[in-house]
């Protein structure tokens, strides 16, 4: 770690750290607090995956939807309109819609293979956007003078690497650069998570193996083809399986190159004195 004890820590002229953790435990706000603060630069995963590896997928897809109605057709045909999503920190919408999820296109569903098709899309941009990380703390510092940086990790950054290796390609770059800190919920966070997206199901990225597992048990489990699964109800299904499914990788990944840290704690920060004296405690003292 680049942060050997608490004190370097609390001493270091240039902090940086990167936040992982599934999505709706405080990666974003505490990110946002700090940013608000002046002195820290945030960097977005999700907003770089969005605007900068998969923006022109979104657009298109975009497209090909207005390219189904006569009058928007002859419009986009002579250039007369301009269509593009809207991505902001707050609002990473069009990256989850184009996404999608699997199942009957009757019922707002994407066909699996081009559902796979998206997820495999999504995790090359996820992997090349985590390993821009170092090239954004430099930016911050030399382009915009932030002493501090915080990187703001989609929950599914474990999909992708391989926490018990030491040569991990994604891991040992952003170890190098910052602190790994992952914001660990307690049960009945994994139930509030559970409650929340059972109300309003969202599309996630799934590590291929984890996906045709959770796509083949479904099937056998409700007894339907492919083209009659209802897309909410599938990844509604998926969901609690993924989280038990990240939960150990998360783990590993704090163990063997970072450090853990409460929710709750996470939650009570209010400003950078605050987040600074969190990571603290969970650092080696002296």
């Amino acid at each position: 770690m680049i942060y050997a004890t608490a004190d370097d820590w609390r001493r270091a002229t240039h902090k940086r750290a990167v936040l992982f953790a599934m999505s709706g435990l405080g990666k974003t706000h505490v990110s946002t607090m700090l940013r608000d603060s002046g002195s820290w630069f945030h960097y977005s995963i999700d907003y770089r995956i969005g605007t900068r590896y998969m923006g022109e997928y979104i657009a298109d897809n975009a497209k090909r939807e207005a390219m189904k109605v006569p009058f928007l057709r002859d419009l986009l045909m002579s250039d007369s309109i301009y269509i593009g999503s809207n991505i902001t920190f707050n609002n990473l919408t069009p990256v989850s819609t184009y996404l999608g999820k699997p199942g009957d296109p009757a019922k707002g569903g994407v066909p699996i293979d081009e559902y796979r098709r998206r997820q495999s899309q999504f995790e090359r941009a996820e992997e090349r956007a985590l390993l821009d990380t170092a090239y954004f703390i430099d930016r911050a510092q030399d382009l915009y003078g932030y002493p501090h940086f915080i990187c703001d990790t989609g929950g599914s950054i474990c999909e992708w690497v391989d926490p018990e290796s030491p040569a991990d390609p994604i891991l040992k770059a952003l170890s190098d650069v910052a602190l790994m800190v992952w914001i660990k919920g307690s049960e009945a966070h994994t139930e509030e998570l559970i409650r929340r997206f059972d109300k309003a199901p969202k599309p996630m990225a799934y590590q291929p193996a984890f996906l045709d597992r959770a796509w083949h048990g479904y099937l056998e489990e409700k007894g339907c083809a492919e083209s009659e699964v209802d897309p909410d109800a599938f990844i509604r299904w998926t969901y609690a399986k993924a989280l038990a499914h990240r939960q150990p990788l998360y783990e590993a990944m704090a163990a063997n190159w970072g450090v853990a840290v409460e929710a709750s704690d996470i939650a009570a920060v209010r400003d950078e004195k605050d987040f600074t004296e969190v990571i603290a405690a969970a650092l080696p003292q002296g």
